[in-house]
C-alpha cells in the first residue's frame, strides 16, 4: 500500500513539473513574439507582431489582413551623413511567390520596381517622414516585403502600418506611431480598409495617416466626384479609426520596444556669426520678398547675389567659422523672413492675397496632326498636352501581380507627364523618368480618369510635358490634360481641374501645436520648399477626383484639412469657368486625322473569305491601310481605322474579299445535283453550283449502311451525286447534306 501511495504521489509531481516547463515555455514563445491586433468598424482584423525575422535590423515588423502579410524591416547607420536633409528610403517591393506565381520576364525574377511599386513607395515615405527629428540626418532604409497575398485585402495598407511599427519598436529616433486606413464609399456607406472587390464598387479610394490627436500626416487617393462635405466627413471618421491603430502600437512599443539611441548634437553656429548673418542680409532679403515685380529667376538670382556677397563678408570677418555651417544659417535666415512677412503683411512674395490664383491662359487645337492638344498656362508654370487615340489593342497591359493586387488587367486611359531639366532653367540628364515624375502623372491620372467614360470605343494616351515649372506642375496637368481630351472630342463627363493648396504655420514644437496658419491657394514653387503643406486638389464642379497632401510638420489639425479643401472647391471654380471660355464642351464636329471604328457583321459562311488562311488577309489589311481588325464575338467584328479615308479604304477590300458570285438561292428540304471535288477519309467534298466553295458530305451521310471510307461505294472525283438540302449549321456556317435519307427512301 506505501509503495503503491508513493507511486501515485511520483507521477502526479511529474504531471505538475511538466505542465510547469509547458506553461513557461509558451509564455516564453509569447514574449519572443509579441504581437498586437486591432479590430476594425467593419469585423476585420489587422495583426502586427515582432521578434520572429530579422533580428540583426534595427526595428522589424510583421503586419496582417486576412492572409495578406508584409514584413517591414528599418535599419539606420551610426554616424550621421554630410547631407543637410534626411537620407530616407523605402523600398517597397512585391513579391511574385507571395501570390504563388512566377515572373513573366526571360529571367523569371524580380527584376527593377513597377510602376506599382515606386507609387507605394513614395505613399510610405510621405507617412513617415514628417514624424523624423529635424536634426536626424542619418542614412535610413525601410524595406517592404510581401510575404504572402490573398488577392483580397490590400498590401500597402499593411505595409504603412507595419513600417510605422517597425520603426517605434527600433532604437531610431522617431516621433511616431502613425495608423493608417483605406477608406471606401459605398452607398453612402463609409468602409474601413475594403476588399479589393469592394473597392471596385466604391466611388472612393483614399489612404488616411494620421498620428496621435487626430493629426493628419498624409492623405493620398482619388474619388468618382465626391462632394467637399462627403469627403470632409470621410476624412473625419478615416482618422478617428486610425486611433486605435496608434493605441496598439504605443502599447506594443512600450512593451517589447528598444530604447531610443542618443544622436550626435548639431554643429551651431555660434551667436556672434548668427547675428552678423542677420544684420548683413535681413534688410536686403526683405526688399527682395517685397519687390512684387520680380518672377522665379529673378527672385532667386536675387537671392543668391545676397548670398554670395554675405558669405564672403563672413568668410572676411570670421575666418574659422564652417561655410557649410553659415550656408545652413543663411537658408534657415531666408525661411524665417519669408514666413514672417506672410503673417505680417497678409501678402504674398508676388503681390497676391492668400486667396488669389495667378493669371491663367490656355489655348486648344494648336497643331493640326494631333488628335488633342492643349497649354495651359498658370503664372509661370506651363503644361503642353497631347492626346492620341488608337485601338484597344494599344492599352496598357499590366503584370500578373499587380493584376492580383488591383483586380486591373489592362489601362485604356493612362497619363504620361515628363519633367524636362529646361522646365527649370537647368541643364541634366533626359531619360526614363524617375520616381517624382511617375508619381506627378499617376496623380493627375487619378484626376481625370472618373471624367472619361467606360465605354469609349479607343484607348487613350494623354501626355504632359512640363515647359515651365514654378509649382502645381501636376495640377496644371490635371487642366491641360482635360482641355487636350475635349479638344480630341472625348465626352467627358464633365472638365476637371486641379489647385495647389499650401500653408504657413506659426509652429510651436514643444508642444506639438498649430498656434497660428495662413492656406496660400495656388501654390508657388518657393511657398511649397520654404513652406508646410502642399495639398494637392483636382475635381469638377460635381466634385473632387484625386487629392494628395504632402505634409511637412509633425501632423495637421483637421479644422485646416477642413478648410483648405473649402479653399480649393472655391478656386475650383474659377480655374473651371476660364477653361470653359477656352473650350465649354467637347468637339462634335470631327477632325479629318480622327480614328475611326465601327462593327461589322460577317456571317458564319463568309469568316474564311473574310480572315483568309491563318489571318492573312487582315495581316495585309493592316500593312496596307493600317487598318485593324479584333473579334468581339463569333461573327462580330470591330474594324479601326486612323481616319475615316483608310476605312473606306478598308471597307472597299473587305468588300472585295466577301464578295462572290451570284448566289442561287437553296431551299430548305430540297434536291439539289452535286458534283465530287474531292475524296476524304471522312467523306467527299461536294459543290452544287459553278463558284461555290466545297462543302462536306460526311461519311454518315452516304449511304444508310456505315461508310468507312467513300471508296468503299465507287466514288470517284467528278461524279454527281442527289443530295438533300437542310440549311446551314447556326454556329459554323456549314451546309448540311445528306445522301443516305435519299437511298432510304428509294429501298423503302
Amino acid at each position: 500500500m506505501h509503495f503503491l501511495k508513493e507511486t501515485i504521489r511520483l507521477k502526479l509531481f511529474r504531471l505538475i513539473t511538466r505542465h510547469k516547463r509547458n506553461h513557461s515555455t509558451a509564455i516564453s514563445e509569447a514574449a519572443k513574439n509579441p504581437q498586437a491586433t486591432v479590430a476594425f468598424s467593419n469585423g476585420r482584423n489587422l495583426t502586427i507582431s515582432t521578434g520572429q525575422y530579422a533580428k540583426l535590423a534595427d526595428g522589424c515588423a510583421v503586419g496582417t489582413i486576412g492572409d495578406t502579410s508584409t514584413m517591414v524591416t528599418v535599419v539606420s547607420k551610426a554616424k550621421p551623413s554630410p547631407s543637410s536633409f534626411l537620407p530616407l528610403v523605402v523600398d517597397y517591393r512585391q513579391k511574385s511567390a507571395a501570390a504563388g506565381r512566377i515572373p513573366t520576364n526571360f529571367f523569371r525574377r524580380e527584376l527593377g520596381p513597377s510602376e506599382k511599386e515606386i507609387l507605394t513607395s513614395r505613399l510610405i515615405d510621405r507617412s513617415l517622414r514628417p514624424l523624423f527629428p529635424d536634426n536626424y540626418y542619418y542614412d535610413t532604409q525601410v524595406v517592404c516585403n510581401m510575404l504572402a497575398i490573398d488577392g483580397i485585402n490590400n498590401p500597402d495598407i499593411i505595409a504603412i502600418n507595419t513600417a510605422s511599427a517597425a520603426l517605434a519598436l527600433s532604437d531610431i529616433p522617431w516621433n511616431g506611431p502613425i495608423g493608417a486606413v483605406r477608406v471606401g464609399m459605398i452607398d453612402n456607406e463609409v468602409l474601413i480598409n475594403p476588399t479589393r472587390k469592394e473597392l471596385h464598387e466604391s466611388k472612393l479610394n483614399l489612404i488616411i495617416s494620421a498620428t496621435k490627436r487626430n493629426l493628419v500626416v498624409m492623405l493620398e487617393g482619388n474619388a468618382d466626384s465626391i462632394p467637399i462635405h462627403e469627403l470632409q466627413r470621410v476624412i473625419k471618421q478615416g482618422t478617428k479609426e486610425t486611433q486605435h491603430i496608434i493605441s496598439e502600437i504605443e502599447t506594443l512599443r512600450k512593451e517589447h520596444g528598444k530604447p531610443k539611441r542618443a544622436i550626435d548634437p548639431i554643429l551651431t553656429l555660434s551667436e556672434e556669426v548668427n547675428e552678423a548673418l542677420r544684420s548683413l542680409s535681413e534688410m536686403r532679403i526683405k526688399e527682395i520678398f517685397q519687390n512684387y515685380t520680380l518672377d522665379k529667376i529673378a527672385r532667386d538670382n536675387a537671392l543668391n547675389e545676397v548670398r554670395g556677397n554675405v558669405l564672403e563678408k563672413i568668410r572676411f570677418s570670421f575666418p574659422d567659422s564652417d561655410s557649410n555651417l553659415v550656408s545652413e544659417g543663411y537658408n534657415k535666415l531666408v525661411k524665417q523672413i519669408f514666413r514672417n512677412l506672410i503673417f505680417e503683411k497678409e501678402q504674398r512674395c508676388d503681390g497676391r492675397q492668400h486667396d488669389e490664383l495667378r493669371n491663367i491662359s490656355c489655348q486648344v487645337d494648336l497643331y493640326k496632326p494631333l488628335h488633342g492638344s492643349a497649354v495651359f498656362t498658370r503664372g509661370q508654370t506651363q503644361v503642353l498636352c497631347t492626346v492620341t487615340l488608337d485601338s484597344h489593342e494599344s492599352a496598357m497591359k499590366l503584370d500578373p501581380l499587380s493584376i492580383v493586387t488591383s483586380g486591373v488587367k489592362e489601362k485604356n486611359f493612362f497619363l504620361h507627364y515628363e519633367f524636362p531639366p529646361f522646365a527649370t532653367k537647368e541643364t541634366g540628364r533626359i531619360g526614363p523618368i524617375g520616381r517624382r515624375e511617375m508619381g506627378h502623372g499617376a496623380l493627375a491620372e487619378k484626376g481625370l480618369f472618373p471624367t472619361i467614360p467606360s465605354d469609349f470605343p479607343f484607348t487613350i494616351r494623354l501626355t504632359s510635358e512640363v515647359l515651365e515649372s514654378n509649382g502645381s506642375s501636376s495640377m496644371a496637368s490635371v487642366c491641360g490634360g482635360s482641355l487636350a481630351l475635349m479638344d480630341a472630342g472625348v465626352p467627358v463627363s464633365s472638365p476637371a481641374a486641379g489647385v495647389a493648396i499650401g500653408l504657413i504655420t506659426k509652429y510651436d514644437e514643444k508642444n506639438c501645436n498649430v498656434e497660428d496658419f495662413r492656406l496660400l491657394t495656388d501654390l508657388l514653387g518657393i511657398e511649397d520648399y520654404l513652406g508646410d503643406m502642399d495639398f494637392k486638389v483636382a475635381g469638377s464642379k460635381a466634385g473632387v477626383t484625386a487629392l494628395q497632401a504632402d505634409i511637412k510638420i509633425p501632423g495637421l489639425p483637421l479644422r485646416i484639412v477642413m478648410e483648405a479643401l473649402e479653399k480649393a472647391k472655391h478656386a475650383h471654380r474659377q480655374i473651371l469657368q476660364i477653361m470653359h471660355e477656352c473650350i465649354p464642351q467637347p468637339r462634335k464636329a470631327k477632325k479629318d486625322n480622327w480614328p475611326v471604328v465601327e462593327k461589322l457583321e460577317v456571317e458564319p459562311h463568309k469568316r474564311h473569305k473574310f480572315l483568309g488562311v491563318g489571318g492573312i488577309n487582315l495581316k495585309k489589311l493592316f500593312a496596307e491601310t493600317g487598318v485593324q481588325v479584333s473579334q468581339l464575338e463569333d461573327t462580330t467584328f470591330q474594324i479601326f481605322a486612323p481616319n475615316q479615308s483608310a476605312m473606306d479604304e478598308a471597307k472597299e477590300i473587305i468588300e472585295k474579299n466577301l464578295a462572290t458570285e451570284r448566289v442561287p438561292e437553296l431551299q430548305f428540304g430540297d434536291i439539289y445535283k452535286a458534283t465530287i471535288v474531292e475524296i476524304r477519309d471522312i467523306g467527299v467534298m461536294v459543290t452544287l453550283y459553278a463558284g461555290m466553295p466545297p462543302a462536306l458530305l460526311h461519311n454518315s451521310q452516304l449511304d444508310t449502311r456505315k461508310v468507312g471510307h467513300p471508296s468503299a461505294l465507287g466514288l470517284e472525283v467528278g461524279q454527281e451525286l442527289q443530295v438533300k438540302y437542310f440549311g446551314r449549321d447556326p454556329v459554323s456556317g456549314l451546309m448540311r447534306l445528306s445522301r443516305k435519307v435519299l437511298t432510304a427512301a428509294k429501298a423503302s
